[in-house]
């Protein structure tokens, strides 16, 4: 009976301790909500009343139904569903940030490793890192002559720097008492590489990456009102020329969801190759 009794006390127990490990997630889910619920109230209420000029959003809703619920839908031409634009940009994306990310380290990684090369390459980080995405656009068409290549170089050209920059810092950042335990070890440079470096310089290699896929989500979506195409850049451009504001908000609200998640996706991928070191954005 006495072992019976401590069984029990100890189920419940443990029941009681999955629920405490949950209380901050469903505090956090819950949070999150009200603070949406918040958001659109007031929205709602500004509009009502006349001091906001835009579609409430239960308007919102019954304009952009269709666009919601069909997003894969396919037309003539450039008249697809929002479903198509996003994977459009991302795949401009997603070729113009690996190239980014390939180079990126790569370089930072041969900077961070000779002060020579250092001095003789800040100069030029320092004066091309703060141009700004667009300013490169009108080059890379003169150059190309093409707008998808142009569109994928702005965002390579938008995420190598702050990859470049951060890799440079992380190598820097080694410790020295590393570098000894390598030269006494004799390590070679492959095991030093693969033992030392990567290791070392992982967390700030991903700060890096988590900073570019942002610029770069930013960077295609302003360039692809410039370029035209299928794209949801383009999409709002277009929709602003319609006067469809519904569309506008519901695009933006998109966008902010595919960068808040390919945000996320960097820094869980970061956290898990670091073995849970922090990776700041």
């Amino acid at each position: 009976m006495v072992s019976y009794s401590r069984e029990f006390i100890g189920v419940r127990r443990q029941r009681w301790l999955k629920l405490l490990k949950a209380l901050p997630v469903f505090r956090k889910v819950t949070m999150g909500c009200l603070g949406v619920l918040c958001f659109l109230t007031i929205w709602q209420f500004l509009c009502i009343v006349g001091l906001l000029k835009l579609p409430t959003p239960l308007r919102v809703i019954a304009d952009t139904w269709d666009l919601i619920v069909n997003p894969f839908y396919r037309g003539s031409g450039n008249d697809v569903g929002l479903g198509w634009q996003i994977l459009s940009s991302l795949r401009r994306v997603a070729i113009g940030f690996s190239l980014a990310a390939v180079v990126g380290v790569s370089i930072g990684m041969l900077i961070g490793s000779s002060r020579l090369l250092y001095d003789a390459v800040d100069p030029i980080l320092q004066v091309l890192r703060p141009v700004p995405p667009l300013a490169w656009l009108p080059i890379s068409l003169a150059a190309m002559r093409d707008n998808e290549p142009a569109a994928i170089f702005v965002i390579f050209i938008t995420a190598v720097w702050p990859i470049i920059i951060n890799t440079t810092v992380g190598v820097q950042q080694i410790p020295r008492d590393y570098k000894n335990v390598a030269s006494m070890l004799r390590l070679s440079r492959r095991d030093y590489f693969l033992n030392i470096l990567v290791p070392a310089t992982l967390p700030y290699v991903f700060t890096g990456l988590r900073i570019g896929i942002g610029l770069s989500w930013l960077a295609i979506v302003a360039a692809e009102m410039l370029i035209g195409g299928v794209g949801i850049g383009f999409f709002i451009w277009d929709a602003w020329n319609s006067s469809l504001i519904s569309e506008i908000i519901v695009a933006v609200v998109y966008v902010g969801i595919i960068g808040l998640v390919l945000d996320r996706s960097v820094a869980f991928l970061g956290r898990l190759l670091s073995h849970g070191e922090e990776v700041h954005s």
